[in-house]
């Protein structure tokens, strides 16, 4: 439940009440929107190594019982903090059932958003476009999976689909850890680019083609997809969902286990042969 340090700058205007008193979700709130504590059991989080454990030992992990995939690009994107190489299970799982998967290029997911978009995904889904022939899919964890969202409304016509494992694309309300660890990467990206990024990058603020691309609706030509567990320790789960049900997928496990969890590795294979 987030803490009443939530507030959004257009509802105070208007006296109405935030969602940090009613315990829902801001709608349509975009990224870092006013960065909020959630008050979490982070030590849930030290189970993810269960997941894994259950990974290797289900018949999925193998590519049994789970659709073959038809050769698409697909393009894993890293979490806050996280290096392209964690995704390594995933994306040679992705390779055994037959897709042609991508790292995302940037390496650790701690700068700007949209420098990581303009000077390295960018460059990642052009490559994936050309040798795969056709659109591509993008599967992102947690800040990944904002990333992948905000591709997806900057170039639709080259996204065949987007999958979100515990991002909170509908704003930021997450562990003091965690927001503590964001405030620092935002003023390192201001301390190394200076005036290359806007002075509100890494907040809701920004008017960056990041930003701006994350509050716009993603067209129906992209498939989506939005995993989450209700047992997150790292960010509150309601800003994780598009509340369609048709999108909105929950698994049990961690928000660092998702990456490994045999459960999203099944949602992952059906929705992908879908899209």
């Amino acid at each position: 439940m987030p803490s009443s340090t939530l507030k959004s700058p257009r509802r105070a205007e208007r006296g109405r009440p935030s969602s940090a008193t009613t315990g829902n979700p801001p709608e349509n709130s975009p990224f870092l929107i006013d960065p909020a504590e959630a008050k979490l059991s982070k030590w849930h989080e030290a189970f993810f190594g269960v997941e894994f454990l259950l990974l290797v030992t289900s018949p999925v992990y193998y590519g049994i019982g789970v659709p073959r995939g038809d050769g698409s690009a697909v393009v894993v994107i890293p979490g806050f903090l996280d290096w392209d190489a964690y995704l390594v299970v995933m994306k040679n799982w992705l390779k055994r059932i037959g897709y042609r998967p991508y790292y995302s290029g940037i390496g650790l997911n701690a700068e700007c958003p949209n420098l990581i978009i303009e000077q390295r995904l960018n460059k990642t889904i052009d490559k994936a476009r050309r040798e795969s022939g056709g659109k591509v899919h993008l599967i992102g964890h947690s800040l990944g999976g904002i990333i992948a969202r905000s591709i997806a409304g900057q170039r639709p016509k080259d996204i065949a689909s987007v999958t979100t494992l515990a991002s909170p694309f509908r704003g930021t309300v997450a562990h003091r850890s965690v927001l503590n660890s964001t405030e620092l990467v935002r003023r390192f990206i201001l301390l190394q680019h200076g005036p290359r990024v806007l002075p509100e990058c890494y907040t809701s603020r920004c008017s960056c083609d990041f930003v701006q691309a994350l509050r716009r609706d993603l067209p129906a030509s992209v498939s989506q997809t939005a995993i989450y567990t209700r047992q997150d320790g790292v960010v509150d789960w309601r800003y994780c969902v598009t509340g369609d049900p048709k999108i909105d997928v929950e698994v049990s496990g961690t928000h660092t286990g998702l990456a490994f969890n045999p459960a999203v590795y099944k949602v992952i294979a059906q929705r992908l042969i879908q899209a």
